[in-house]
């Protein structure tokens, strides 16, 4: 069964490690199927009713974008609150359309693992930061899974630095 990936990057051409990855994914089109929001929707109007269908025919889904602000790209919050509706995610009547659907997160993270935490200067680490999101993903029944986190870019650039994170988020795909 192939993955969806849904990829939330407004600025992809020029992403280091989000594009390197998104053309690991397209390699394989046997495996994944690549949804990039920003190309899809640039005016940001999403089709509420093309995104649920496409969800209801994959049984894993992973949300692939930069961390910045402590949060996700406005684009997958807007996806969230439009696409997830009453009804159709949750709702006593609803069928819990993603409910079991294996979903997770793919994060790219510009500050060292070390920096999130008690001890670094961010003080809550990736785990916390993200809680909103298995939560959102548990209150629709979903098999939220642990997410994927590469460290770091903003230190890291070179390419084999970038080339070292390709294996790591495909042997994670390939685990869910």
């Amino acid at each position: 069964m192939r993955i969806l990936i849904i990829v939330i990057h407004n600025k992809i051409k020029d992403s280091l490690i989000n594009k390197r990855w998104v053309e690991e994914l397209n390699k394989h089109p046997d495996k994944y199927d690549v949804h990039q929001l920003y190309e899809i929707y640039p005016d940001e109007k999403i089709d509420i009713i093309k995104e649920q269908k496409l969800i209801e025919s994959y049984d894993k889904i992973v949300f692939q974008f930069p961390f910045y602000w402590f949060n996700c790209p406005p684009l997958f919050k807007k996806w969230l609150d439009e696409v997830l509706t009453y009804g159709w995610a949750y709702g006593s009547k609803s069928g819990y359309k993603v409910s079991g659907k294996k979903i997770a997160l793919a994060i790219t993270a510009g500050i060292d693992e070390k920096e999130y935490g008690p001890l670094g200067i961010y003080k809550y680490n990736l785990k916390q930061l993200t809680s909103p999101f298995e939560l959102t993903f548990e209150y629709i029944r979903a098999d939220y899974k642990q997410f994927f986190a590469y460290y770091g870019i903003e230190l890291n650039t070179s390419s084999e630095w970038i080339e070292k994170s390709v294996p790591l988020y495909i042997d994670f795909l390939d685990s869910l």
